[in-house]
């Protein structure tokens, strides 16, 4: 099913640390409970680790140190400028898969640890880059690039806030068969129009939901297979292309992002189609960046997206393609995208509990928005 690196690789354990709103936990606190759980859980001790990859959190020195790793490669990015030509804040996984496929390391450790913050922009020093044109029109974050991508996605193809709402509510649905999930309370479709707006079309419940956690996950050569503690996960193909303009708003096919081109490059990768995919766990730090990956991806045709979701039938468990099934970044929690990965491992070694989804043998896994994009297909 792989045509390159990928068969070489495999995705050996998987580890996660308490998640909550303002825990009090240090990152390094977290991310040593999550590496710890990933290392045991792949049948390995610390000193088998000698690779360590991160997209740019808890130190990687700190977390060395603190696991007594001896280690033979290591890298750290960041998901928002390094990570981009290596898919993201996948990148870390992708950066690994390769270290691994060469020869050079055999079990890498890959984290992704985050913190509730708050902090403003900074009004007053030296503004340069793409913020010197954004920051006067008082465009102060993501959100305010995200409104704009759906506001064009509805001019050009009638998307309408019902629709972006069927994710919100469908998250929340998931989640509440998820115990680690921040928000379990049931949402209606009422209680997502009725929430505050925080950059028009986007309301309160298009916008992901800020936690203190962390996933590891173990990467190690695919000749370690049988000797894994828990069922291994295949690396079927990876896409991290970023062939536009590296810009939310500036790319030649706009409203779309980068997870056009890592769609792309993933799907020449692999024999397999989107056809074969049983679960699909999407980037949802806003909803609109969910309907960019599902057309990015194939699963409906260019424009289709919102009448794809509407109704929530499909992208329930249940359904022909279940979405983002622990409850998302919407309603689980932000974990930059590695909560996605965890789960699709996590259903396709068929251990999901509750929400598992029968039979699964194909996920993907995708995260970004704008020009941040990064996707990973994963098998039995």
């Amino acid at each position: 099913m792989s045509k390159g690196f990928e068969k070489r690789v495999i995705i050996s354990g998987l580890g996660m640390s308490p998640v909550g709103r303002r825990t009090g936990r240090s990152g390094l606190e977290m991310t040593v409970t999550a590496a710890r759980a990933a290392i045991a859980d792949a049948g390995l001790s610390p000193a088998d680790i000698d690779g360590l990859a991160t997209v740019g959190d808890t130190p990687r020195s700190e977390v060395q140190d603190a696991l007594g790793l001896e280690l033979g490669w290591g890298v750290t990015g960041n998901a928002a400028e390094d990570g981009n030509a290596a898919g993201a804040q996948l990148g870390a996984v992708v950066n690994a898969a390769l270290a691994v496929a060469s020869g050079l390391v055999r079990h890498v450790l890959v984290y992704r640890t985050v913190l509730m913050k708050g902090g403003a922009v900074a009004t007053t020093g030296e503004v340069t880059g793409m913020r010197e044109w954004m920051l006067p029109f008082h465009e102060y974050s993501a959100v305010n690039m995200a409104a704009m991508m759906a506001r064009r996605h509805m001019h050009d193809y009638g998307t309408t806030r019902e629709q972006l709402g069927w994710i919100a509510v469908t998250a929340r649905h998931h989640a509440a068969l998820n115990e680690q999930a921040v928000y379990r309370t049931p949402m209606s479709m009422a209680d997502y129009l009725g929430a505050r707006p925080i950059s028009e079309p986007l309301g309160l419940y298009d916008c992901d939901v800020p936690v203190d956690g962390s996933v590891a996950v173990v990467v190690s050569a695919a000749d370690y297979a049988p000797d894994c503690a828990a069922p291994p996960v295949r690396l079927a193909a990876v896409g991290c292309g970023l062939r536009g303009r590296p810009s939310w708003d500036q790319g030649a096919e706009y409203p779309r992002g980068a997870a056009w081109d890592a769609a792309a490059q993933m799907w020449s990768r692999t024999d397999l189609k989107p056809a074969d995919v049983d679960i699909a766990e999407l980037y949802d730090g806003f909803t609109i960046l969910t309907l960019d990956w599902l057309e990015a991806l194939g699963f409906c045709a260019v424009g289709e997206s919102g009448p794809f979701v509407e109704g929530g039938a499909d992208i329930r468990l249940g359904g022909r393609l279940p979405l983002n099934t622990y409850g998302g970044q919407l309603s689980a929690g932000r974990l930059h995208g590695y909560w996605l990965l965890h789960e699709a491992c996590l259903q396709i070694r068929r251990r999901a509990g509750a929400r598992q989804v029968p039979g699964v043998e194909v996920a993907v896994a995708a995260a970004g928005g704008g020009p941040l994009g990064g996707c990973l297909l994963l098998t039995r």
